[in-house]
């Protein structure tokens, strides 16, 4: 029943409907997923940031992926400017850098894009960044993990020529379109169509499909539509 929960929770995450996959879970199953989904509702809605918290705050705090998730918390609330707190910067580094040292490859993938994401968001330090993607890169291509892939080329596209670059950030969206992750095939179209030309019809229509999507999902930072936003954080 328990691995039942999880799986339907697990997909209702990625049709982005966080409340009812939290819902499903319940307080007391799965505290690592529940406390996932937490910050994810909280990265891309900016709500339910207390409970996110609590939610990290049941796990073991000495596993990577509570390192990781508390990392988040920290690393959105600097990227957002929601309410920051003096030692976010420190905080979100330190359990990166954690994770990269704790944790089993897959997980250290992870935090390493992390990483990269508040050197480049944060710091605006792209070029110290840049070998964090890249190691993330390398390990989701080893351990065919197509979410760190499409995320880590995404964020690589950006230091390219503009055709690689378009190239890089279709590879992305399509792999996210073959995970069937609301979400993040959203953020994608956003990223895409930020890069297109402003007469470009494709642009048009990606940014008609996502700014209807983000509406529906409530994703706080694509809702003014067209913006190109997604260029600033994690997605």
């Amino acid at each position: 029943m328990i691995a039942d929960t999880a799986y339907i929770a697990r997909r209702l995450q990625q049709l982005g409907d966080w409340d009812a996959a939290l819902a499903v879970l319940g307080p007391d199953t799965d505290p690592e997923l529940r406390a996932e989904i937490a910050v994810e509702r909280w990265f891309f809605r900016w709500s339910g940031h207390a409970e996110a918290e609590q939610a990290v705050a049941a796990l073991d705090q000495s596993t990577p992926a509570a390192h990781v998730l508390r990392a988040r918390l920290a690393y959105s609330r600097l990227v957002f400017d929601r309410d920051p707190r003096p030692d976010d910067r420190a905080a979100a580094e330190a359990g990166y850098r954690d994770a990269v040292c704790d944790g089993d490859e897959p997980i250290r993938g992870w935090a390493e894009f992390h990483w990269g994401c508040l050197l480049d968001n944060v710091d605006g330090d792209a070029d110290g960044a840049a070998p964090h993607f890249e190691t993330a890169l390398e390990i989701g291509l080893k351990h065919r993990d197509p979410a760190l892939e499409s995320i880590a080329l995404r964020h690589l596209s950006a230091q390219r020529e503009p055709e690689e670059r378009i190239r890089m950030l279709r590879r992305s969206l399509n792999l996210r379109a073959a995970l069937g992750v609301r979400p993040y095939i959203v953020a994608a179209q956003a990223t895409l169509a930020s890069e297109l030309a402003e007469d470009d019809p494709e642009r048009a229509e990606l940014t008609e499909l996502y700014s209807a999507a983000a509406e529906e999902m409530g994703i706080a930072w694509l809702l003014g539509g067209g913006t190109g936003k997604t260029e600033e954080f994690e997605d």
